[in-house]
């Protein structure tokens, strides 16, 4: 049975292409990105491509963190024009707990600091997860929740996250991972913030992005595992997706994903795609805004919802309904299916 709708009220982000969701998202509209040569170098001797965001001063690891989660939920804040943060739960997805490289020891404590690098204190419905890439759908179905239960009627989701450490280069390195000099098969490391703020469709009839449909799965032949992949977990995430909003693969206009560059989750989409689109159709593109970017972990769901919400505003959707979907190393899988009321 289709469920009640949510809506992208406003958005930020801090990308290694732009500071704030205007010029990230156009540079990504554009395919420019800002890859260069990091301070880390590969094990041929070679320094490492990556993605980093520049910002005023030369900050590292968990302030860098503090700074870009802040910048990109403040211009959040301040388009929408927010005047009782107080009453406004903040959903924060930080990395998994045992990622490579993960810098933040204490959530509860990065959090409190996040508040007060921003000079606000949220609702006491906030909390943090450490899901990765499928934080955004975990965060959006509590948001759904809040939202639905009258306890709150907006909800801030943000995302940040960063991979360009020496801890977590070595290890994605060492798996064969990490795009380099001796591997073409992997992915440019970058880092961002992304903000959303949800709240229940308008009235109005003001066109707006809503998210229907929220599915998960677990894929047990995961990167890695030696396990022939068939695409179980992302197939059972789109369906329940699907079948939450109360449509079929056939209904959807064109994908967008976290997909980085590494061939496995090509593969997976496209495997996924041929075993849920039972009608044919003359397109199904599918969209993956990483490709400027770069690997920016717990960050990459709230941006590329981000980036869907700029991409329907300003007209360039190819049709009314789109579905996202995202993927953890451990095998976890999450799908969104949302629609423009503008298109």
């Amino acid at each position: 049975m289709p469920v009640t709708p949510l809506a992208i009220v406003e958005t930020g982000m801090v990308t290694a292409v732009g500071l704030d969701t205007p010029s990230s998202c156009a540079a990504i509209r554009c395919a420019i990105d800002n890859f260069q040569e990091t301070r880390f170098m590969d094990e041929g001797g070679e320094w490492q491509i990556g993605s980093e965001v520049a910002l005023e001063e030369p900050w590292r690891g968990r302030v860098k963190l503090l700074k870009m989660a802040s910048m990109s939920i403040r211009e959040c804040i301040d388009k929408s024009g927010i005047g009782n943060p107080e009453e406004i739960p903040l959903i924060l997805c930080l990395p998994e707990k045992d990622r490579p490289g993960r810098v933040i020891e204490n959530d509860d404590t990065f959090f409190a600091d996040l508040q007060d690098e921003l000079g606000l204190e949220f609702s006491p419905l906030s909390r943090v997860l450490g899901h990765g890439h499928t934080a955004v759908a975990v965060a959006l179905k509590h948001a759904r929740s809040i939202i639905a239960e009258k306890k709150a009627k907006q909800v801030l989701i943000s995302g940040v996250d960063s991979l360009l450490s020496n801890a977590a280069l070595s290890a994605y390195e060492q798996s064969d991972r990490l795009l380099t000099s001796s591997n073409s098969n992997g992915f440019i490391p970058g880092e961002a913030s992304a903000t959303l703020l949800i709240a229940a469709p308008e009235r109005s009839g003001k066109p707006q992005l809503l998210i229907h449909g929220l599915g998960f799965g677990v894929e047990k032949a995961f990167l890695g595992s030696g396990i022939p992949l068939r695409a179980d977990g992302l197939t059972a995430a789109i369906k329940a997706s699907l079948q939450e909003t109360g449509c079929e693969m056939h209904d959807i206009n064109y994908r967008i994903t976290d997909i980085t560059g590494e061939h496995y989750y090509f593969k997976e989409a496209s495997l996924a795609l041929s075993r849920t689109l039972h009608k044919r159709v003359e397109e199904f593109d599918i969209m993956h805004p990483t490709d400027c970017v770069g690997e920016a972990g717990a960050a990459t769901g709230p941006l590329v919802i981000a980036y869907q919400n700029y991409f329907s505003v300003n007209g360039h959707g190819k049709g009314k309904r789109v579905i996202a979907h995202f993927g953890d190393s451990d095998g976890k899988r999450s799908a969104i299916v949302m629609s423009y009321s503008g298109a």
